[in-house]
Order: structure tokens, then C-alpha cells, then sequence
């Protein structure tokens, strides 16, 4: 630390004093002594400040604030002094564990990227995966603070990497789903074209039934991504229209059935249930429920829709079709985009594998909950829970 400036301008102003004093006839030696003494005090005024001395006690004292103002941070971060711990704040304790205070930041991460970025012993960052968990990607920086300090900040790239993962899959099954109704419809386009001429009538029909099927399965497909891309869209604005539920669902539910299967829809509401809703998204999910209900049910068994209350705030829809029922491992992925217990069936019957998904995002957009119970042999129940809105406007 540089020296003060010297006060030239106050050792002047002593001169001046000491000689008035003289003038008006103050001894020579009082003068002097005065002099002196004022000429030292502007002397250490000038000199430079000792450097602070901390005691043991007051270092302690500013680890335990610094360990405060970083206990709470959702980042994992630690900091260490000539490489070893001193203090881990909650989320870096919930991650390495507890135990790694005191320890050798070395050993406590043990992971050939972070130990390589700690002993460069310079400011830097690593990619480091498996720290926690196997699959877990973190991103570890490194901060040198001074006199042996050094702060290890610990950022989860966990879930950027699910999601570009899922990306990257999302994008693959779409072409693989858009890809093979094209390919059908190509194929038997350039069958009739070569040899339109010699083509049996009935060959032919045969061959644009074909045609007309995988387009509305391409068109339906289309339609599908488009309302899942909207959903996901919108998935964080709250719905504003307060619908009545039950007339909702029974509109949908024929609508969804269409004529011809009508009569195998048994519907039930016990009273009126009004909600918060998107009127378009809440028809749609009834009507992919009622769709997969009437298709993996049993021809001749009826799918039974009932809405009841569920508690004093929430009302239950559930669909409930006597079908063949679904393998317990299935149902934890059959919200996934495009998974299906039975491809072949599904693409059979017309599925794009979406349906369930485009359920799942409107019921989390309504604040809702979603159920599968499915026993094989005897059919599958979805269940559908949502916040009631009372005649007041508030839950």
C-alpha cells in the first residue's frame, strides 16, 4: 500500500503559528516545543497505516459469514484453503455429502477431470459426469479468491442434457412416423401411375383406399404434433374461462364417439362442477380419452364416463373401458410422445402415439392430475382431477 501524501499546507500553518507566538513574546522554548509537536503529528498523519492485524477469533468470524451467505444457494458450492475443505454450503453437503468438510477437495470429488482442474491451481472450469449419479453432467468452476482461498461452484447440466436428449428423440420418431405413411403413399401413387392403363378397377380402388387411409393417418399426425406444440406452448398461462364441466365432457365424449359408436358411450355427471379452463384443450383431452377407450375396448362393451366430485374443491372424470388391459411396465411410459404397448395394433386402428401425451400437458396446464390404473383382462381407467373454481371466482 502506497504512502499518504505528506501535509505540506499543515506544516506551513505550524511555522506561521510558532511564529506569531514568537512575535507576541512567547518564550523561544515553548515555541519550539509546540513546533515539534505539531510537525510529529502531521508526520504520522502522513506515514503509512500499519497493515490490520485479525486475530484467530475475527477469521473465524468471516468464514462463518461467508459459509452463511452461501448456505442457502440452490448451487452446490464449496470453498477450500490449500486445497482442502472449509466449507460446503446445504446443496454441495446434499451432493458430495457432509462429510467431505475438513476433507482434501481431491478426494472428496474424486473424479479425474476435477481433480485435474484443482491441481492447475489457477481459475477454470471442467465438465464432469457421474459425480452423483451415473447419467448426472455438472460443470464444475473453479475461483481463486487469494491468500490459499479458492471457491468451487458446482452448475447441473443434468437437465439441459434431457431435454436436448429428448429434442433429438422427439425429432427422430416424428420423421419415423411422418416418414411411413409417405412412403405407403408414394409407393402406391407410382403403382397406379406405370401402368394406369392395365390396372383392375378393383385393384385400383383397393389401392387408393390405401391411399386415403395413410393420409388421414399423415393428417392426423400433423394435426397431433401441431396441438402438442401449441399445448407445450401454453403450458405456463393459466386458463381464464370458467366452463361447466360435466356438459363439457358429455359434448365431447358423443362427439368424440361420432354416430356409429354413439351407443357405447355411458355417461354420468352427479351435478354441476364449473372450472377454469381452455374450453378447446379440455374437449380435446375427453375426446383422445373416449378415442382410446372405444378403440382398445371391447366392441361389444360400452365405455363408461362418469364425472363426480372429488373432496369440496376438485372434480374427477374418469373413462373406463373393459378391454384387454395394459401390462403394469407399460403404464409409467404411456404419456410418452409417441411410445405404444402394440405398434402394429395401434398404427392399425390409426394412432399417432400422441394422444396420451397431449393429455398429459393440458392436465398440467389446468393444474390438474393425471391416473392410469389398467388391470390386463379386464380394461383401463384414466382418471383426470381438476381444481374446482367456485361461483365466486376463487378455489
Amino acid at each position: 500500500m502506497d504512502a499518504r501524501p505528506f501535509p505540506w499546507s499543515g506544516f506551513v500553518l505550524a511555522l506561521l503559528s510558532c511564529g506569531i507566538l514568537a512575535i507576541v513574546g512567547v518564550e523561544f522554548i515553548y515555541v519550539l516545543a509546540v513546533l515539534l509537536v505539531w510537525a510529529g503529528s502531521l508526520w504520522l498523519v502522513g506515514s503509512t497505516p500499519p497493515p490490520p492485524q485479525h486475530t484467530k477469533n475475527e477469521s473465524a468470524f468471516s468464514r462463518d459469514r461467508m459459509g452463511e451467505l452461501f448456505e442457502h444457494s440452490e448451487t452446490p458450492v464449496v470453498i477450500t484453503e490449500r486445497e482442502r475443505v472449509i466449507i460446503a454450503n446445504l446443496s454441495a453437503r446434499k451432493l458430495l455429502g457432509s462429510h467431505i468438510l475438513g476433507q482434501d477437495v481431491r478426494m472428496a470429488l474424486r473424479q479425474p477431470e476435477a481433480v485435474r482442474l484443482i491441481e492447475r491451481g489457477e481459475d477454470g472450469s471442467a465438465i464432469v459426469r457421474g459425480l452423483a449419479r451415473r447419467n448426472d453432467i455438472w460443470r464444475i468452476n473453479r475461483q481463486m479468491l487469494g491468500g490459499e482461498l479458492s471457491i468451487v461452484e458446482f452448475v447441473s447440466k443434468t437437465a439441459e442434457a434431457d431435454i436436448s436428449r429428448a429434442h433429438t428423440d422427439f425429432v427422430a420418431n416424428a420423421s419415423h412416423e411422418l416418414r411411413t405413411p409417405l412412403a405407403s403413399i408414394i409407393g402406391y401413387v407410382e403403382t397406379l401411375r406405370e401402368d394406369v392403363d392395365n390396372l383392375d378397377p378393383k385393384m385400383a380402388d383397393r389401392f387408393l383406399g390405401t391411399i386415403q387411409r395413410e393420409s388421414r393417418r399423415l393428417q392426423d399426425l400433423v394435426s397431433d404434433l401441431m396441438s402438442l406444440s401449441r399445448i407445450e406452448a401454453e403450458k405456463h398461462d393459466l386458463p381464464e374461462d370458467r366452463i361447466e364441466f360435466g356438459a363439457l365432457v358429455e359434448r365431447a365424449a358423443r362427439d368424440g364417439a361420432g354416430s356409429d359408436r354413439a351407443g357405447r358411450i355411458d355417461f354420468e355427471a352427479k351435478g354441476q362442477f364449473f372450472v377454469r379452463g381452455d374450453a378447446q384443450q379440455l374437449e380435446q383431452l375427453v375426446r383422445n380419452l373416449i378415442d382410446n377407450g372405444l378403440k382398445y375396448g371391447a366392441d361389444d362393451q360400452v365405455v363408461t364416463v362418469r364425472v363426480h366430485p372429488k373432496g369440496e374443491n376438485r372434480v374427477r372424470l374418469t373413462v373406463t373401458d373393459k378391454g384387454e388391459g395394459i401390462p403394469a411396465e407399460h403404464i409409467p411410459h404411456l404419456t410418452r410422445r409417441f411410445y405404444r404397448t402394440d405398434p402394429g395394433r395401434s398404427r392399425a386402428s390409426g394412432g399417432t402415439g400422441l394422444g396420451l401425451a397431449i393429455v398429459k400437458h393440458i392436465v398440467e396446464r389446468h393444474r390438474g392430475r393425471l391416473d392410469i390404473e389398467s388391470t390386463p383382462g379386464e380394461g383401463t381407467r384414466v382418471t383426470v382431477t381438476l381444481p374446482i373454481e367456485a361461483a365466486d371466482g376463487a378455489e
